[in-house]
């Protein structure tokens, strides 16, 4: 549908809504429609506000919808999907499991990665038990050796005695030496094992996969039983704490936009609101204008990409009524000296008492249609269908 029909649509509507119905006071009692006075009012005021007449200039508009981050949740390593613990729709906290697979080939490499690590400890403790061993009979002979050097300058030992006393020193200092070596072998084998057992065991930890980020499961791409590939998504996740709205505006207006400018979004659902959002992002190169976006000269051929941050207090005031994919208007001031006129206000339903409760007012984020109302309702008492 397109932005024009997408008017007459809405003016229809709201011109039916707004006829107050009374019965004439002719003898057959026909029923007349009596337009409202003051609907009509509002009915036109809505209708130029959509198609920008009633814009002060220095404040352009574009269509858009609402968009946000998402995340792929992946594996670093291929297994079976074992579970997983969430379904679409689902809300996660970060560092929430979310799912979990099984590699029988890496448990086997973490065992063996263990009895590396105790055959080393073994090694190590041999090692100092002959190195003790060896210091004793070391000490033994470095005194048999001393005492024969004494002994050799008054003549009571000969030679060859003295010289097998040296060999017997020498040797018991090689080896302990050799046993010492051992020890600083089995030193190092114990810290390589042990380095492959934090190895294996972390990419078995990289099995269990975390939630990134607070959000909302948006697509289950895998389920239990499964095997899947290094690098493969299992589940999608919506950053419901970074939700924008994209829009196109032409370099005229584009060009004298900044980021962290204030803007302005009202939606299609609750036009009676209004979010105060900020300029994220300002393309810088111009692009032609996507089939699906809709603009006042209906397909303007160069375009610039303009993002919309919702101010991230209002998203988590309405944490649990964030929805995507739902279209609106964008509003950004090209003037700084422009205050926003009387309808681009900031104005917001009553926050949920209670943020998990399934049936809050209808929010700015991205509520639902709202429900017709009745002659005695206000427009923030509109309540929304709850979301499954």
């Amino acid at each position: 549908m397109t932005f024009r029909r997408r008017i007459a649509a809405s003016a229809l509507v709201l011109s039916i809504g707004a006829c107050a119905l009374s019965v004439s006071g002719e003898p057959k009692g026909g029923v007349s429609w009596v337009p409202s006075a003051h609907a009509q009012g509002v009915i036109r005021n809505l209708i130029a506000r959509l198609r920008g007449q009633t814009l002060p200039e220095g404040i352009a508009k574009a269509n858009g919808r609402l968009e946000a981050t998402q995340v792929d949740v992946s594996s670093k390593y291929a297994g079976r999907l074992q579970e997983v613990t969430v379904e679409e729709g689902s809300s996660v906290t970060q560092g929430q499991a979310i799912a979990k697979l099984t590699s029988p080939e890496y448990e086997a490499q973490l065992r063996a990665a263990k009895a590396d690590v105790q055959k080393a400890n073994d090694a190590l403790a041999s090692a100092e038990a002959e190195i003790t061993s060896r210091q004793s009979a070391l000490e033994f002979a470095k005194s048999d050796f001393e005492r024969g050097q004494e002994l050799m300058k008054t003549g009571f030992i000969t030679k060859q005695v003295f010289e097998q006393r040296k060999r017997n020193f020498d040797s018991a200092v090689a080896s302990v030496k050799n046993f010492t070596s051992q020890r600083d072998q089995a030193l190092s084998q114990i810290a390589n094992s042990e380095a492959e057992v934090d190895r294996v065991q972390s990419i078995i930890d990289d099995l269990t996969l975390v939630s990134p980020r607070l959000g909302r499961v948006q697509y289950q791409l895998a389920r239990a039983g499964e095997v899947v590939a290094a690098g493969a998504p299992i589940v999608t996740i919506l950053d419901l704490t970074d939700v924008y709205m994209t829009v196109f505006l032409p370099a005229a207006d584009a060009g004298r936009l900044a980021v962290g400018d204030e803007a302005r979004i009202i939606l299609d659902p609750v036009p009676d609101y209004v979010i105060p959002a900020k300029v994220s992002f300002v393309a810088a190169d111009a692009q032609f204008t996507p089939k699906t976006v809709e603009t006042t000269d209906e397909r303007a051929k160069l375009m610039f990409r303009i993002k919309l941050k919702i101010d991230a207090d209002v998203l988590q005031q309405f944490y649990t009524r964030v929805k995507t994919g739902v279209r609106g208007l964008g509003f950004v001031r090209t003037k700084a000296d422009v205050e926003w006129p009387a309808d681009l206000q900031v104005k917001l339903p009553k926050p949920p008492a209670d943020k998990a409760s399934a049936t809050p007012a209808a929010d700015s984020a991205a509520p639902q249609a709202t429900a017709p109302k009745s002659p005695d309702n206000n427009a923030a008492e509109t309540k929304t269908p709850v979301a499954k």
